[in-house]
């Protein structure tokens, strides 16, 4: 009976020693690797010197002046906070058509359109509700409202969508809201 007990106390003393101390140890130096350092403290995006987000987490930012909304919206969530997940409704189910609807008839008047013109991931929500990215023609959609209330072209918001859309993860065209509002705050502010 010692005999087993001494046994197991080792293995515990060697896997607390191992699973408790080196492994974190190894994968905290691995993170500190160039090039991964970044995706290992959350990617986030400074300004000034300030952290103001995290590109891998869009934010939708509320305007202090509604009718005067200077920011591009990301999809809307299926979450509240702080949880992250999405509602698991179907595509028939009543109360998602219904909320559909009042989205793309919320859109539509912000962004002075026809509903129709209401592209389906502005009125899709994201299942995690943290989603960073929208697509282009979302993006296209809100660029009048936002040179507008920036008092910044049309070409020039243009150009700074055009240069924070990618093709990061499977390759399909997305634009990060959080930092395309960074630089529409830094361009507005010049």
């Amino acid at each position: 009976m010692i005999k087993q007990t001494l046994a197991g106390l080792r293995v515990l003393l060697v896997f607390t020693v191992l699973l408790g101390v080196v492994y974190p140890l190894g994968i905290w130096a691995v993170s500190r690797i160039p090039g991964l350092q970044a995706n290992a403290e959350g990617s986030m995006i400074t300004d000034n010197g300030q952290v103001v987000g995290s590109s891998l987490i869009g934010i939708d930012p509320v305007p202090a002046d509604p009718a005067h909304d200077p920011y591009f919206h990301t999809r809307p969530s299926a979450a509240s906070l702080p949880a992250s997940g999405g509602s698991n409704k179907g595509g028939f189910n009543e109360d998602l058509v219904a909320s559909i609807q009042e989205r793309k008839a919320a859109i539509a008047q912000r962004e002075e359109v026809s509903p129709d013109a209401v592209p389906a991931d502005a009125v899709t929500a994201s299942a995690s509700g943290l989603d960073p990215d929208i697509s282009p023609a979302y993006a296209d959609l809100q660029v009048p409202r936002v040179a507008r209330n920036t008092g910044l072209s049309e070409a020039t918001v243009r150009e700074l969508v055009a240069k924070y859309t990618s093709g990061d993860g499977i390759g399909i065209p997305g634009v990060n809201v959080t930092e395309l509002n960074i630089a529409v705050a830094n361009t507005e502010a010049h």
